[in-house]
């Protein structure tokens, strides 16, 4: 995956040109970004070509973190199921 294609509309790497964006911003950015990935894309391999590409450039860039958290989030595993899982009985 190239990093065109891990941010095909370019909000990630828009963001990174924004003079004082702050990581609230960032996280905005991320959602939106998150939000609008096709049906069936591997968020995770996504931000792994984005870190890849922007980090070693910007390493203290609010968006930097943002993609790390968001990183570290998706290879927490979920709690599954819905009201019945957490019935007692």
């Amino acid at each position: 995956m190239t990093p065109k294609q891990a941010d095909p509309r370019g909000v990630i790497r828009e963001s990174y040109r924004m003079d004082g964006i702050g990581a609230a911003e960032c996280r905005s950015i991320f959602l939106d970004w998150a939000l609008g990935m096709p049906d069936g894309s591997d968020s995770a391999a996504a931000i792994a070509v984005l870190l890849a590409e922007y980090s070693p450039l910007a390493p203290d860039h609010p968006m930097t973190q943002v993609l790390r958290d968001g990183q570290q989030e998706m290879g927490m595993p979920r709690r599954r199921g819905g009201w019945r899982s957490r019935r007692h009985g």
